[in-house]
């Protein structure tokens, strides 16, 4: 079944064809189509994003979309449909569903079908799914590793798409086994830093950090935390940081588990944490609040990704954001340029600090 804005730039392309609007020579106002259709401003875009790149329509700005071709006529011939395949560790949750939106705006834009999976970031997950697609007609793949941090038994099979000449593109993590793979990731380690200089320029001195540990994003994290404490005098003491992993998260914050650590950062002294992303900052906050401590009056928080849960947290947490940039349209991007026959070179997307209350 194609996506309904597939569906509905084919009905319009068929009315443009048959001269309904011939007289105006111009398509309705995305809000009438809106109306028309009953579905979002963003599926209308796309739907008139594949218009204008067949030749159907020119928008103008503040005069809507112009058609360009009327009945009798046939449009310029467009570029043949792609289909990409897009593997990330996770589909519904946290910030995925704006990096898988920003990816399939770009493509579609572009004449090109994305085709999700997700892998639960579960090695044997991946390998299900790379061995389909080794198989299938694919042209292109956005791809997010699975457990990065960890040697990945899967890469053999990453190895065989590229030996098919099957453009990639990681996002998120990287690989030192593929040298010359184009990633997309945060600049994770210039991140942790920040967060640091922050805190400490807010009079912070025993500053506390939890992060991830299979994968190479909760590694970069960890050492710009480090290189932060470093580069403001002050020592890491291993009794503050705290590691976790994706199949034991559920238990982090069991109190058998967590209390005896606050506890003991308490008796540290300890007044700021960092931490690995927002999820894990917002599950802190209700934890302090049992302790009987309150944020940021005896515990300042900050964290990574400046997601949807900062705002919504109670106090909004203190995290790092990548402003207009987005992972997903980079990687997009710098795949459609391997598949028009240029070159793609990773990139770090750097952070900047959004400040709330929590820090």
């Amino acid at each position: 079944m194609q996506p309904k804005y597939q569906t509905i730039a084919s009905e319009l392309k068929t009315q443009i064809q048959t001269g309904k609007y011939k007289n105006a020579n111009m398509l309705p106002t995305e809000y009438a189509l809106m109306s028309e259709y009953q579905v979002s401003r963003q599926t209308i875009r796309q739907a008139l994003a594949i218009l204008e790149q067949d030749g159907y329509i020119e928008k103008r700005r503040g005069s809507g979309s112009h058609i360009l071709h009327t009945y009798g006529l046939e449009p310029k011939s467009a570029s043949p449909q792609r289909t990409i395949a897009v593997v990330t560790t996770y589909i519904s949750n946290y910030i995925f569903p704006t990096i898988l939106r920003e990816i399939e705006t770009i493509l579609s834009q572009n004449n090109c079908m994305s085709l999700l999976f997700a892998t639960q970031n579960q090695v044997s997950v991946e390998r299900k799914v790379l061995q389909n697609l080794l198989t299938a007609q694919i042209d292109g793949i956005i791809i997010e590793g699975t457990k990065t941090a960890f040697p990945n038994p899967n890469l053999d099979l990453i190895q065989k798409l590229q030996e098919k000449k099957i453009p990639l593109v990681f996002i998120n993590g990287c690989y030192s086994n593929l040298p010359d793979a184009t990633y997309v990731l945060d600049d994770n380690v210039s991140g942790g830093q920040m967060l640091v200089q922050y805190l400490t320029g807010k009079g912070h001195d025993q500053i506390a950090g939890i992060f991830k540990y299979d994968d190479i994003q909760g590694h970069g994290r960890y050492l710009g935390y480090a290189n932060g404490l470093q580069s403001c005098g002050l020592t890491l003491n291993d009794d503050l940081v705290l590691w976790y992993s994706t199949d034991y998260l559920h238990t982090l914050f069991s109190d058998d588990v967590i209390l005896p650590i606050i506890e003991c950062w308490k008796q540290k002294g300890c007044s700021a944490i960092v931490c690995y992303n927002d999820d894990i900052a917002c599950q802190l906050l209700p934890i302090w609040a049992k302790c009987g401590l309150s944020v940021p009056q005896d515990i300042s928080i900050v964290s990574f990704d400046n997601s949807h849960l900062c705002e919504l947290a109670s106090p909004p947490i203190t995290s790092l954001s990548h402003g207009d940039a987005n992972v997903g349209s980079t990687a997009a991007k710098k795949l459609l340029s391997l598949l028009n026959g240029g070159t793609a070179t990773s990139e770090l997307i750097p952070w900047t600090i959004v400040e709330r209350a929590s820090g």
